[in-house]
């Protein structure tokens, strides 16, 4: 998984309330198991006009002029400015891999559906709460200034916007060690792999009879 520690990105605002993870990745894209190539299809059926399925070419497709993600001013963003509870609806893992896979390393919103932002620590994109207010006036000032950056620091648990207004969230203590190192669950195991290894070889001496596989 990759670290977060200190991110500076170009920010968009969607602040639509309730946004479902089948809005984020359409249910036709989830034959996949890999993480990656999810990215071309996030929020497809906003970000297109004619219909998507999988392994389509997106460069023969007619993108929606008027979604915020198609406009040449965002190009490149990497902080999604979100409405209250983003990620609502299925538990689909693709949403979280959709995001990370069109660039995106944090979410900023009121509020996230606790399934989606357990996903989100899990696959190193980190979910930012802040207050209503705040979040829309991000996004308000988002959109009146073209190359809105934020900067978001993970250890001092901080979103500071251009003009230096600084706002303090919070993050589960374990969950913030797991980014600020990159610790998806398999990696925080292998933290134990000696130990583990030592568990086996005493557990084959003190019941040998486990491990005979003759008959």
């Amino acid at each position: 998984m990759k670290e977060f520690t200190k991110l500076t990105g170009l920010a968009v605002p969607l602040l639509r309330a309730n946004v479902d993870t089948d809005a984020i990745i359409p249910k036709q894209f989830l034959k996949s198991i890999k993480r990656s190539g999810f990215g071309v299809n996030l929020f497809d059926e906003w970000r297109y006009k004619d219909a998507g399925f999988p392994g389509q070419d997106s460069a023969s497709r007619q993108p929606n002029p008027d979604f915020v993600l198609n406009k040449p001013r965002y190009a490149g963003a990497q902080v999604l400015i979100a409405g209250e509870n983003f990620g609502c609806g299925s538990s689909r893992e693709h949403a979280v891999w959709a995001l990370d896979d069109y660039g995106f390393r944090t979410v900023i919103a009121p509020g996230f559906a606790d399934i989606f932002n357990n996903n989100s620590f899990k696959s190193g994109l980190l979910p930012v709460v802040l207050d209503k207010h705040i979040v829309e006036q991000l996004g308000e000032e988002c959109e009146a200034v073209e190359g809105y950056s934020l900067a978001i620091d993970l250890q001092e648990q901080t979103v500071t916007t251009p003009s230096n207004e600084v706002f303090k969230f919070e993050v589960d203590e374990f969950r913030k060690h797991c980014l600020l190192n990159g610790f998806d669950d398999i990696e925080l195991t292998l933290q134990q792999r000696f130990r583990i290894e030592e568990y086996e070889v005493k557990r084959r001496q003190s019941a040998p009879w486990l491990f005979n596989t003759s008959s």
